[in-house]
């Protein structure tokens, strides 16, 4: 088996900063850290690689820094880390980053084996949008299973898969074919401690770095910000709030009615808006 772990080096969103004139994210001088959600995806693709004897081979799109994040997954005990690093890149949208990392991971299968799944965790959170993961699914024809929760059974010699996924109102039980791709959920495991050992390999580890070019990458123009037809208006981030928090003792809880009038009183607007929607049904 052969397994495609996709993460994203991330700035510390504590510390988060919004270019004024391209409303893109501004990485320079930010602590970045790897995309909380992408370390469930880690843990699962070595777990598999632990009881089937897989190859994990772990890919980003970023600047030369994002080296760091890679050599952060050696620790785990991946066995492969690759690195799309080009100035083509720079700005690109989920549509833009769907098409470089789907044609890094074809030339991946070419290279070390073609995969058999590839996770992603569920979202990053500067982007929050969940759509790199199914875009990748789509444009290398994989089949998609989103929010995965727990992968319950695959069975090698029949390349089959069945995991159980998150959905409202319930769970859900899917069985497929693989190849496949797999965003993984929050809290589904606990990304293990690397070893001195891993430590070391990590260290001394030789990255792999691909441009463009070198991923195959014929036509730039559907990367970075040339092709990215995403416009954002407008990013900000939230005013801190002035208000604290009113504290309750329990078994002094006061009726429902008199925490509704405090909170109006602190917050006149929104008694207004309700009141306003109120009258529209």
């Amino acid at each position: 088996m052969h397994i495609v772990v996709c993460i994203k080096q991330v700035p510390d969103s504590a510390q988060i900063r919004v270019h004024p004139v391209t409303n893109t994210i501004m990485r320079q001088g930010v602590p970045t850290i790897i995309n909380p959600y992408d370390l469930f995806a880690i843990e699962e693709a070595l777990r598999l690689r632990d009881k089937f004897g897989a190859e994990v081979t772990i890919l980003t799109m970023g600047p030369p820094m994002a080296e760091d994040t890679l050599r952060k997954a050696l620790t785990f005990g991946a066995d492969r880390a690759v690195l799309l690093t080009d100035r083509f890149f720079a700005g690109s949208d989920t549509l833009a980053t769907t098409f470089a990392l789907a044609t890094a991971i074809s030339k991946i299968g070419a290279t070390f084996g073609a995969p058999d799944i590839v996770f992603t965790g569920k979202q990053t959170i500067d982007g929050d949008t969940a759509q790199v993961g199914p875009g990748i699914a789509k444009r290398l024809g994989l089949t998609q299973l989103t929010y995965v929760s727990r992968i319950a059974e695959i069975d090698v010699a029949a390349r089959t898969i069945q995991v159980e996924r998150r959905a409202e109102g319930g769970v859900q039980v899917l069985s497929t074919r693989m190849p496949c791709l797999i965003t993984m959920l929050e809290a589904t495991n606990e990304i293990r401690r690397g070893s001195l050992s891993e430590a070391l390999r990590a260290a001394r580890a030789e990255i792999i770095k691909w441009s463009a070019a070198d991923a195959g990458i014929k036509d730039v123009a559907k990367c970075g910000l040339r092709g990215s037809p995403t416009i954002v208006k407008k990013v900000f981030a939230p005013t801190a709030r002035s208000t604290k928090a009113t504290f309750v003792e329990p078994g002094e809880q006061p009726p429902a009615e008199a925490l509704i009038a405090e909170i109006f009183k602190q917050q006149p607007e929104l008694e207004a808006k309700l009141m306003t929607l109120a009258r529209g049904y």
